[in-house]
């Protein structure tokens, strides 16, 4: 296919598009809204396509199946109140497999709960695959399985077969040894067969055929504990130093058993991709960077080798590892179609010539479309994920770069309205912080901000995800110290360029990004006239004690790793402890029932400023977790942030 007929079809396509002749600034309403879909999949014969379909309130997610050729009846599955679904699959031309999932609320699309059901494209025929139900009074269940269950696999030339990775529960709040087993499923009649186990918890990975060839487990300080058979009817043997030193996952094996697609890392240096021989235990480097990951892989057809891998930590781009293939020349063309958007390639039927792909970028929280490669190139619109929101309404995000105080490079975000010059600015820490990374594309907070007039700055500060081991690990025992650095100097950056009016700069961030938020403004109380922290950690002595990281032994090693055990450092780099230090007006937002951050890390900063002359507003939502799913709630945060910047840096602010 010529990438210039794709340019045609899409141009054509977007001449039919009205013309908005007056931006509207959207809502908050609108920033919180929830898309119209979220995930959608493509059936092998390309008759039928899936979709996740969250209900307007976002407490539910339904299963929807459309037939393609405008004649069939569309069919909508529920799995109940609070249920949503993910990991849409087709086993077969008509069987489809999903996970039940639940909406964490700092994170777009739902997350897999562990169990998994099937049914198909009529919906008259369901099973529940994997589940945990409790037996009743009046009848034993069928399915009673003590674990999480996920689709690691879909056996294409055997139709409706899949691999499930089944791991149990503990059978105590600090158990980590967890057995892992591999079943084949029949997901019509939801029959299993054990294929794999181990004692310890593992990662399996498999070869065309559907056989484990790499098995990942951890050791005491959670390095990864690296298996492998070099034929697929060999034992289990370490992976030698000369073919991974230290991590390596596979990403695709061919047909034939033997050549392998896979993500190395040696030492801590960010991960490469390598072309292996799995029976020499040889590789070949395809591509890679030396400081920055490779965020993403795109496949070339059905069943296909990679042909691109995408970069975004620094700036978004594109490396076709042989520019002149089908698919590398398929995926620049609609690269081209769409300027100033990134394309991801989702599904392809199984005789390649229907494409599910999307588009998305700062301005485009998503659309997904259909390709017809047989008949002419003819491009189908699917569903925009946020239809209300239109790219004139939004605002560009440009990738930024800077040197820190001690010679580091780093890489961010600048998001603001069009027109330029200093202006009153929010500074954005990213949560996790570990392995957490900010990258171009939709942001629903640094849009809201951005539309009220606001610069947005986000920083990908050392200990970000990104950008390797090496450097994720260079934030460690720094939250309080040179993480903290890292965001002034970006800071600087932006009054430098005159971007940032200082005399108008708040900071804001959830989670650790709301930890840092508080840190900075005792850390560096020159640079900002107010704080904003939403469901933030506080307190680094009571993150040792409370919240689900603390319920595993590897959480508190974790915690040990990153946070250091120095009670003295703790303490000074906790911003609870630490009010007396804080002399600019703090708005908190908190969930009732954050389990990652509980309510004792808000109250210890809230209780700590009883005594102070510092201003603090609250907002606690009942019933809200690490963050706000229901669309109301989050719209009256957005306005009470907005009216908060407003009186403290907003254009008459003093």
């Amino acid at each position: 296919m010529k990438p210039s007929a794709t340019v045609v079809a899409v141009a054509t396509m977007a001449l039919i598009v009205p013309i908005q002749s007056v931006a509207q600034v959207p809502t908050a309403m609108d920033f919180a809204r929830n898309g119209e879909v979220s995930e959608v999949s493509l059936s092998p014969d390309g008759r039928h396509i899936a979709m996740a379909v969250p209900l307007p309130d976002g407490v539910e997610t339904q299963l929807q199946i459309i037939p393609l050729d405008g004649k069939g009846e569309v069919k909508a599955m529920r799995f109940g109140r609070q249920n949503h679904v993910t990991d849409i699959l087709w086993s077969s031309n008509e069987q489809i497999v999903v996970a039940r999932a639940k909406k964490e609320p700092l994170e777009e699309a739902p997350r897999s709960q562990g169990e998994l059901m099937s049914t198909d494209t009529s919906g008259k025929n369901q099973e529940t695959l994997f589940a945990y139900i409790e037996n009743d009074v009046s009848r034993r269940a069928r399915r009673s399985d003590e674990g999480r269950a996920s689709v690691v696999k879909v056996l294409h030339d055997e139709p409706n077969k899949v691999l499930v990775d089944f791991t149990a529960w503990p059978t105590k709040l600090s158990d980590e040894k967890l057995t892992t087993v591999i079943y084949k499923v029949d997901t019509v009649s939801g029959e299993r067969r054990e294929i794999e186990r181990t004692d310890e918890t593992a990662v399996f990975q498999f070869d065309y055929s559907g056989r484990a060839r790499m098995k990942i487990t951890r050791d005491r300080n959670d390095h990864p504990v690296l298996m492998y058979r070099p034929g697929s009817d060999n034992a289990w043997m370490p992976v030698p130093k000369t073919l991974a030193g230290y991590s390596m996952s596979l990403s695709h094996v061919e047909s034939d058993d033997n050549t392998a697609y896979a993500l190395i890392i040696d030492k801590d240096e960010p991960a490469q991709l390598y072309k292996v021989d799995l029976t020499k235990g040889s590789r070949v480097r395809l591509a890679g960077r030396d400081d920055e990951e490779i965020a993403g892989i795109m496949y070339g057809g059905f069943r296909g080798a990679p042909f691109a891998v995408t970069y975004d930590e620094s700036k978004l781009s594109v490396q076709y590892l042989d520019p002149a293939s089908e698919w590398s020349k398929l995926h620049a063309g609609l690269m081209k179609a769409f300027p100033g958007q990134m394309v991801t390639f989702h599904n392809t039927t199984r005789d390649n010539n229907t494409l599910l792909f999307s588009t998305w970028g700062d301005r485009n929280p998503g659309s997904y479309y259909l390709l017809d490669r047989g008949a002419g190139n003819k491009l189908q619109l699917v569903k925009h994920v946020k239809p209300w929101l239109k790219e004139s309404s939004l605002l560009p995000t440009r990738p930024i770069s800077f040197q820190t105080r001690d010679g580091l490079t780093l890489h961010g975000l600048y998001t603001a309205p069009a027109g330029g010059g200093a202006r009153g600015m929010v500074v954005m820490p990213h949560g996790g912080p570990h392995g957490i990374y900010d990258s171009w594309g939709y942001d629903p907070d640094a849009q809201f901000l951005a539309s009220r007039g606001y610069g947005v700055l986000q920083v990908n500060f050392r200990g970000s995800g990104g950008r390797g081991e090496r450097f994720e690990q260079s934030g460690y025992l720094q939250w309080g110290g040179k993480m903290q650095d890292d965001l002034a100097d970006g800071v600087k950056w932006a009054v430098d360029n005159k971007v940032a009016d200082p005399a108008r700069i708040c900071t804001y961030g959830s989670s650790y990004g709301g930890y840092a938020a508080l840190m900075q403004t005792i850390r560096y109380p020159e640079l900002y006239k107010c704080a904003i922290g939403y469901v933030g950690v506080y307190d680094l002595q009571v993150m040792k004690k409370e919240g689900d990281i603390t319920y595993r032994a590897s959480g508190n090693r974790y915690l040990d790793r990153v946070l250091g055990t120095d009670a003295a450092v703790l303490k000074a780099w906790s911003p609870a402890q630490n009010v007396d230090k804080i002399k600019v007006p703090v708005f908190l937002a908190q969930g009732s029932i954050d389990k990652r951050v509980p309510m004792d890390q808000f109250n210890a900063l809230k209780n700590a400023f009883k005594d102070s002359a510092v201003p603090v507003e609250t907002m606690v939502a009942q019933g809200e977790g690490h963050g706000f799913y229901k669309p109301e709630n989050i719209a009256q945060f957005y306005t009470r942030m907005e009216a908060f910047l407003v009186k403290h840096i907003g254009p008459g602010a003093k």
